[in-house]
């Protein structure tokens, strides 16, 4: 199995699909390439696990700031994604912030979990309404939300946390059972 196909597979896991941009990254990593120092700075550092946290709190599970999903956020964008994806996210984190100053009048890192899944919702609408445009056309830049979201899945469901407490998780599987009854409320299988 390849890396697009596992990629593939754990999105489908997830119930999403996983946008051409996030595909191709983590299809050609290049850990070799040139750093973006500016992801690495505390300040874009700490308002990832704060936009991350409030995509996946913590509830009985733990949320994405246990997982360190911002640490994996960096990491990818670093490692797999060109300099204008990278660019493309930096610009929406200032977005974010900028929303949040205009709404609130303080940095979205300081406003309350309400605030925050208020205005992320609202980004979110906007990604949906960007990807669903009628004049979209082929090699247009991919919304950075859609990035961030993605990478905070694909980071947390990927993690220990993620695949142990949050998902159904057998270190050692036993025979091949093709029909397992769902009750509702199950949680889906780590693979």
């Amino acid at each position: 199995m390849n890396r697009r196909d596992a990629i593939r597979n754990v999105a489908l896991l997830l119930g999403t699909a996983i946008s051409a941009s996030t595909l191709s990254a983590l299809e050609g990593c290049n850990p070799k390439g040139p750093e973006n120092y500016a992801l690495k700075a505390p300040e874009t550092h700490s308002l990832l696990a704060e936009i991350a946290e409030t995509i996946i709190p913590k509830t009985d599970t733990p949320g994405a700031k246990e997982a360190k999903v911002e640490d994996f956020i960096v990491t990818m964008l670093n490692d797999c994604y060109k300099t204008s994806d990278q660019q493309i996210v930096l610009d929406g984190l200032k977005k974010i912030d900028a929303a949040s100053e205009k709404q609130y009048k303080k940095p979205f890192v300081e406003i309350s979990a309400e605030q925050k899944t208020a205005l992320l919702t609202e980004i979110d609408k906007e990604r949906v309404a960007y990807n669903k445009r009628d004049n979209k056309k082929e090699g247009d830049p991919t919304h950075y939300f859609q990035i961030l979201k993605e990478l905070t899945l694909l980071g947390y469901f990927t993690s220990e946390p993620g695949a142990t407490k949050a998902l159904r998780y057998v270190p050692v599987p036993g025979k091949f059972e093709g029909c397992i009854p769902y009750k509702k409320g199950d949680k889906a299988w780590a693979v």
